[in-house]
């Protein structure tokens, strides 16, 4: 192993730890059937998913979630752990240089022909913001020297499905709600008259976008590209942002979706770093958090669905099953519901309602109540998704999540401003 290698690998152990620990799901499987391992975040890991995908496959799965740093570091450590790794792009070449995941032979993924074009372009529509840093499109493909790039192969790193862009949700209770793309703003989280009440996700290439996407909206910082930030910049922000935690203005790191909830929830924050299915969760429960159409743009992820390199014979034929099976169309329509996209639309199309088609991915106001995945009303009558269609919404990408060429120098500096 070299040593960049050993010690990016160091550090997301060391990350991995203020993650908190993965624990093993306690499920029994009968000894006759293919048992596939999966590890990921509670953004798909969903119990709902994998009972349904049992049934409809006749496979056992087990399902191992935690936050994305604790995963990210488990499975570039150790890929015979699991067999699908499910996480969000920017992990991509933090695995595949690991040796970790195996290249995804196209030819046998069914519905690979369906996909659109955001992961194979960059762009659902031709005016659209490709975004800074890891845009999916440029780690798809797997080329004949064994690199990652844009340009067509038979082979893939990974398989598109699940995505959305992220920004952060704020509860209305306490902050007044702003005008889409207009008057909210990433600087809200470092206002002050919110000290005390700032939720951010602990993830070294999220929760770090999302911090400097706010430094900068608040012109408390220069960055020429925020996707590829330099020592210099990355000095500047974190010098910013430790002095924001010696005046308390963080009130946590959450690493997980129910956190983020929780964290809502409870009060503890009035504004944070979110994703969308704590969103619906929260308004389910008839606690009213808006998800922001920032004015200087989202933060992208798009799903990716990963072979571990130990992954073979039947247990491979199996995974394979689970990754077509997530594109056949009723896990498109079951993730609608919370709010994400899945990366072959028209498929799920007949499985959702025309009002549930219209509000979320025509961005159309709601003629009726919607239900999400739990049953509860997650929107009302009347309103409207905020940011509008999925093609407007993916128009306004600031930037991916991304590993920066400067990621082991961030992971250091994300590590002292979460552990001080």
């Amino acid at each position: 192993m070299d040593s960049p290698k050993r010690s990016t690998l160091k550090k997301l152990a060391a990350i991995g730890l203020t993650a908190g620990a993965i624990t093993h799901v306690p499920y029994v499987f009968a000894r006759n059937k293919v048992t596939i391992r999966v590890l990921g975040t509670h953004v798909t890991l969903q119990d709902a998913i994998r009972k349904q995908a049992m049934s409809d496959l006749g496979i056992n799965i087990e399902f191992t979630p935690a936050g994305s740093a604790a995963v990210l570091q488990r499975a570039s450590m150790d890929p015979s752990s699991f067999d699908l790794y499910e996480q969000w792009s920017n992990s991509i070449n933090v695995l595949w240089n690991a040796g970790s995941i195996q290249p995804i032979e196209k030819k046998r993924l069914t519905y690979f022909n369906e996909i659109n074009s955001l992961t194979k372009t960059g762009k659902l529509s031709e005016d659209a913001n490709i975004g800074a840093g890891d845009a999916p499109f440029k780690i798809l493909n797997v080329q004949p020297d064994g690199t990652l790039s844009e340009q067509e192969s038979d082979l893939i790193s990974f398989l598109p499905y699940v995505h959305n862009v992220d920004s952060f949700g704020y509860n209305t209770k306490f902050i007044k709600p702003g005008i889409a793309y207009e008057t909210e703003s990433w600087g809200w989280l470092l206002d002050e008259q919110h000290r005390g009440k700032v939720g951010i996700v602990n993830a070294p290439t999220i929760g770090l976008f999302d911090l400097a996407l706010a430094a900068k909206a608040k012109g408390l910082v220069k960055i020429n590209n925020i996707g590829a930030m330099t020592r210099i910049e990355l000095d500047n922000l974190f010098k910013v942002l430790l002095d924001y935690k010696r005046q308390g203005h963080f009130s946590g790191y959450w690493n997980s979706v129910p956190e983020s909830v929780q964290y809502m929830k409870d009060e503890r924050v009035h504004i944070e770093s979110m994703f969308s299915p704590a969103v619906s969760a929260l308004n389910g429960q008839g606690i009213n958090v808006r998800f922001a159409a920032p004015k200087e743009g989202y933060r992208g992820w798009h799903g990716v669905m990963c072979l571990s390199s130990q992954t073979h014979d039947s247990v491979k034929d199996a995974s394979y099953d689970y990754m077509n099976w997530w594109l056949s169309g009723w896990p498109g329509a079951f993730i609608a519901r919370q709010g994400y996209y899945i990366s072959n639309p028209q498929r799920s199309k007949p499985l959702l309602s025309q009002n549930e088609w219209d509000y979320w991915y025509d961005g159309k106001i709601a003629s009726t109540d919607l239900l999400e995945t739990n049953g509860n009303i997650a929107v009302r009558k009347g309103e409207q998704r905020n940011g509008g269609s999925y093609t407007k919404r993916f128009s306004n990408v600031a930037v991916w999540n991304t590993v920066m060429p400067t990621y082991d120098y961030s992971l250091q500096k994300w590590y002292e401003l979460i552990s001080r």
